[in-house]
């Protein structure tokens, strides 16, 4: 867990020099941060993040200079340890879903009073996920759609979370599943939280003993399995 006491150094992407603007005047009043610098687009965002190594990255989606969507994704694949804390104005399901699969630790709108803001920042420094209420709301739904593919307690996996479920059943820990797949821890939580939610599991040892229930994992190794899917 993070120090409570110590300094959270933040990146502000957005196009937006208003929004930009006020965001650092927030940090400025608020003890505990330290905003080392700014960004207009994804791309630039990116490069300022592998820069500056900061704590959290507060990034905006659609943006003239790359998305964050995009930035984010690069940024885990470049191995960069900023948390990324969307904070943005949209909240449909083409936002937010692709944004968490992508790697963000944590999903805010722009409207968050700000407390809730230096709550989630301080939140994402220390690596756990932050969703606002409406967000949450719209993941939850869309796990749970009846009209999912394979139907309510049936989602299909992706490909991706096929491959995270076969290595936690091999008794894989998250950082080495992150490395095998050239990915970032965070999204192997990320995945992880998809798949607990398409199985309607919440740990590891029962997502393993679901997806040999429900044949996505393979016979071998069963045996072992309880083993080999102890928590990590």
């Amino acid at each position: 867990m993070a120090d409570s006491h110590r300094t959270v150094t933040v990146l502000i992407v957005d196009d937006h020099p208003v929004v930009r603007d006020g965001l650092r005047g927030m940090f400025a009043t608020e003890p505990g941060f330290q905003v080392l610098g700014e960004a207009s687009g994804g791309a630039e965002g990116v490069a300022c993040a592998l820069r500056l190594d900061p704590d959290v990255v507060l990034m905006d989606l659609r943006m003239p200079g790359g998305g964050g969507v995009e930035a984010i994704r690069e940024l885990a694949r470049r191995g960069a340890r900023a948390k990324v804390l969307v904070l943005t104005t949209y909240d449909t399901d083409s936002d937010t879903i692709p944004a968490i699969e992508a790697g963000a630790t944590g999903y805010l709108l722009k409207d968050a009073p700000r407390e809730d803001l230096f709550t989630a920042v301080r939140a994402a420094a220390d690596g756990r996920t932050v969703l606002s209420p409406a967000v949450a709301t719209r993941l939850v739904s869309a796990v749970r759609s009846p009209s999912a593919p394979g139907g309510p307690g049936g989602e299909t996996l992706s490909a991706r979370e096929r491959e995270v479920l076969e290595l936690v059943a091999r008794g894989t820990s998250n950082r080495r599943i992150a490395a095998v797949l050239f990915i970032s821890e965070a999204t192997v939580k990320t995945h992880l939280t998809h798949i607990y939610g398409k199985l309607r599991v919440s740990d590891r040892a029962a997502a393993v003993a679901a997806g040999y229930e429900r044949g996505i994992l393979g016979q071998e190794g069963r045996a072992g399995s309880g083993r080999a899917a102890a928590p990590r």
